[in-house]
């Protein structure tokens, strides 16, 4: 009976535990708003620039924002620059750079974590001691690095994130697989003459890449933030580009109204800061769900 199959059964165990997590609706739940926004920006807020439509509008020259009106139903931030459009296109921006960095990041780290933990001996010395001297500099240190050697925008952002978050998951993989890598299954394989490579991609990393799913998960909220951090200090894209944390960075001197009325510009904060905290939240909710799903320890309580 397929319906009794004990993978199908795992399967919908595992889903059962991911979903009567109340947390889990809600990060499934914002990420679902997050992604029809992005697939239906088009539609949301058509651009008028086609042939760049990430560039955000703007309507005068005006250093002032404007407050949310009908025709700006979220306001004007530096430069009149329609913030309901930044936030629309910025959700697609947000999505390019989490799962484009998450993706270099895992695959370089999960192929050189496996290549530590499989071989073992003077080769995983080589390689962990290489990942010690990148885990010696802070991340973000050494990122602003990257993009101040090769040039400020928003793709050598990407670049520099990703080409140190891969430190994260060369150790979680590695530990992982020097557990399994002298396990009954591992060693019967090695007998029968099957090759290394089909080893670690049939055996090896389908039975130890869980943990660093999990916490792919819940770093791809974390390498936006990042990103908007740096776009902040102006080593992102350039101005007008939607971008939230370039959105932000427009509304710096206006962050604390004028005298009187300190709050008189909130939404060129508030509105590009929430949906950064929101898509960050959405992200480590979800992978708050997985890893209690996936956590032998409290799997089958």
């Amino acid at each position: 009976m397929l319906e009794n199959h004990p993978k199908l059964k795992e399967i919908r165990f595992t889903l059962y535990r991911i979903f009567k997590n109340p947390t889990a609706f809600m990060g499934f739940a914002l990420l679902l708003v997050f992604t029809f926004i992005a697939v239906f920006a088009p539609k949301i807020a058509p651009p008028k620039n086609l042939s760049n439509p990430y560039m955000i509008p703007h309507h005068g020259y005006s250093v002032t924002p404007k407050a949310p009106s009908e025709k700006h139903i979220f306001g004007t931030t530096t430069g009149q620059y329609d913030i309901f459009y930044g936030i629309v296109w910025g959700t697609r921006t947000a999505f390019r750079i989490g799962i484009f960095v998450i993706s270099i990041a895992l695959l370089i780290g999960v192929s050189i974590g496996t290549i530590a933990g499989y071989y073992g001996g003077i080769i995983d010395e080589i390689i962990m001691r290489l990942v010690d001297v990148v885990f010696a500099i802070p991340f973000l240190v050494l990122a602003m690095a990257i993009v101040v050697a090769f040039g400020r925008g928003l793709d050598n952002i990407m670049y520099a994130i990703a080409a140190v978050a891969w430190r994260n998951y060369v150790r979680v993989i590695r530990s992982g697989i020097l557990t399994l890598r002298d396990q009954d299954f591992i060693q019967a394989a090695k007998i029968m003459g099957v090759s290394d490579i089909k080893i670690m991609i049939r055996h090896i990393i389908p039975n130890a890449v869980f943990p660093v799913m999990v916490i792919a998960f819940m770093e791809c909220g974390s390498v936006v933030l990042t990103a908007a951090f740096m776009s902040f200090l102006g080593l992102g894209a350039p101005k007008g580009y939607a971008d939230w944390g370039q959105m932000v960075a427009m509304a710096r001197n206006y962050i604390v109204g004028p005298p009187g009325d300190p709050l008189k510009f909130w939404y060129t904060i508030i509105i590009p800061g929430t949906a950064i905290i929101l898509f960050v939240l959405a992200w480590n909710l979800i992978g708050d769900a997985l890893r209690d799903a996936f956590d032998p320890k409290l799997r089958r309580q």
